[in-house]
Formats: C-alpha cells, sequence, structure tokens
C-alpha cells in the first residue's frame, strides 16, 4: 500500500479539499510516489447517529451539530483504519495547502515516534497543546485508534473532545515536533511547506459570507445562559489580511478549472449553497500563476 495523504472534509470545505488536494500533486517531485484520498464526513453514517447528541468537550456538555463548519474534525483519527493499521499517512484539514514537497514530510526519519505534530503551547490556554491539524502518522504504531468506539466515548462522558483533539491521550514520548512551515499558520513565506488557513474569519475563498460557524463560549456561566454549543457571531467573511495568500489560492484554483479536476458549472453550485464566495469565478481568473507569487 501506497503512502497516503488523507484529507478530511464536509461537504462544506469541499471546494478548499479539492484545491488541497492539487497542491499536493502539482507540488511534489514525486507524486506517483504517494496516493491522496479526500474523506468526508457526510459519507460516514456515525456520524448522523449522533446528531443532537450531547458529548464532552472541554469539561463542558454539548450538542454535535452535524451542519457545523468544522464537523469533520474526528475523521483526522480514521486514517490508521483506512491504512489497515500499515505504512504511513499524512493527515489534514481542507484549508491547508503544500507549498512544498509532501513526499519529504512522508519519507522522513520519524525516530521510532508514532506522530509527529507542531506543538502549539498557550493556545486555549493548553501548555500541552499539539496541533493535529496536520499529522504524519505511523500506521502500525496507532492500533488504539478507533474511530468509531473513540467517537462513542464522547458521548458516554469518557473522552473529552478538546483532549482528544489536542492528542493529550497520546504519550508524549511517542509524539515527534513538526516544524511550522509543516503547519504554517496563515503564513505564507519562502520557507513555508504547507500554509493553513487556520483563521476561519478570513479564509480567502468565503470573503463577504454571512459566517456561518460557531465560536466556542469559555465562561461556563455564560455557556449554560447561550447555550452550550456557543454562538453563531453576527457578519460576514472578511478579506484575508495577505493578498498572497488569496491569490495563491484562487491561482491553484484556477488550474483545477483548467485541468477539468473542478467545472465552473460546479463553482457555481458552490456559491449558490453559499459555500464560497460570490466572485469566486472573478477572483480565480484573474489570478496569478502560483509558482509566480513572491514569497517573503
Amino acid at each position: 500500500m501506497k503512502n497516503t495523504v488523507f484529507i478530511h472534509t464536509n461537504a462544506k470545505q469541499m471546494v478548499g479539499a479539492l484545491v488541497a488536494a492539487h497542491s499536493l500533486r502539482r507540488n511534489s517531485k514525486s507524486p506517483d510516489a504517494f496516493d491522496v484520498r479526500i474523506i468526508t464526513q457526510e459519507d460516514y453514517p456515525l456520524f448522523k447517529s449522533y446528531e443532537g447528541k450531547s458529548f464532552l468537550r472541554a469539561g463542558t456538555q454539548r450538542v454535535w451539530v452535524n451542519d457545523d463548519l468544522q464537523s469533520f474534525t474526528p475523521l483526522r483519527f480514521l486514517p490508521p483504519q483506512l491504512m489497515g493499521y500499515q505504512g504511513r499517512a499524512v493527515v489534514m484539514d481542507p484549508d491547508i495547502f503544500a507549498v512544498g514537497d509532501i513526499n519529504e514530510l512522508l519519507q522522513r526519519d520519524m525516530q521510532g515516534k508514532a506522530i509527529f505534530a507542531r506543538p502549539r503551547p498557550g493556545h486555549n490556554g493548553r501548555p500541552d497543546y499539539m496541533a493535529s491539524s496536520v499529522m504524519l502518522l505511523d500506521c502500525a504504531k496507532l492500533r488504539h485508534w478507533n474511530l468509531e468506539e473513540n467517537f462513542a466515548a464522547l458521548f458516554r462522558s469518557e473522552r473529552d473532545y478538546e483532549d482528544w483533539i489536542i492528542l493529550a491521550y497520546e504519550p508524549r514520548e511517542t509524539i515527534g515536533a513538526l516544524e511550522p512551515e509543516w503547519n504554517d499558520f496563515d503564513r505564507l513565506t519562502a520557507k513555508t511547506r504547507l500554509l493553513h488557513n487556520t483563521k476561519r474569519k478570513t479564509q480567502p475563498w468565503k470573503t463577504g459570507l454571512p459566517i456561518d460557524f460557531t465560536n466556542r463560549i469559555k465562561l461556563d456561566w455564560l455557556a449554560k445562559l447561550l447555550g452550550s454549543n456557543g454562538i453563531t457571531l453576527p457578519g460576514r467573511y472578511k478579506r484575508h489580511p495577505d493578498p498572497n495568500q488569496e491569490r495563491f489560492f484562487f491561482g491553484l484554483l484556477r488550474e483545477c478549472v483548467e485541468s477539468g479536476q473542478i467545472t465552473e458549472h460546479y463553482l457555481r453550485q458552490e456559491i449558490e449553497r453559499q459555500h464560497i464566495r460570490p466572485d469566486a469565478l472573478i477572483q480565480m481568473k484573474k489570478a496569478p500563476d502560483p509558482s509566480q507569487l513572491r514569497l517573503g
């Protein structure tokens, strides 16, 4: 079995996932050395069976909603099962785009570790925070990753979603540290290998759309007052502060259309669904070649 990159997503972020898949192949010197597979939340009935049920997140009971922008995140723990607990996999969010060669990550010396991920100490007030949005996995060492069992444990309050997502249940000695450039949070430089448009409010393909995601409420008393799942903020998605990141995305999108991987008809449908910004076709057609962008 080939090493595989898994992009996990849902319908709301499918355009991002398709562009991400293209970027991985486009920017690798050896695109035939690995497979790319998109896995979607809607394809797994498991999620539907928990719709509206309470689960534990950051010590507070919340309600599972499949229509949430990031309802796909538990899928990042599925690749070892899909690989038959063999070989290597990279799993990444659908808002992450290859600037460098992903094969360099797949072939790195893992030094006996089961996982490589980027440390993010202090994020969300957690000194032990590991960003699992990009992970390099040695699948044979992750036989305890069973999506059905681990997901069900959330709803029995035996497992906390936040601890799960930040890899707090994994022994620290089994986790290696990814360099920042392999999960570069809204920063595009000459060193960037994987660009992560992680700030939802400024994702380049969403500019101008009504905000459709919920913000987690950190204060318990406020969560109880307004509802355990948080609130949907008023307003609209903002333009990304770095024009180069917008140009990079739309340049890749244009290549997807020119190569037939995505059709303009599909993009018009996604505009109608408010999954991508109303002027996406205009932005795509005027975007420069991604290879011509000057990176600081």
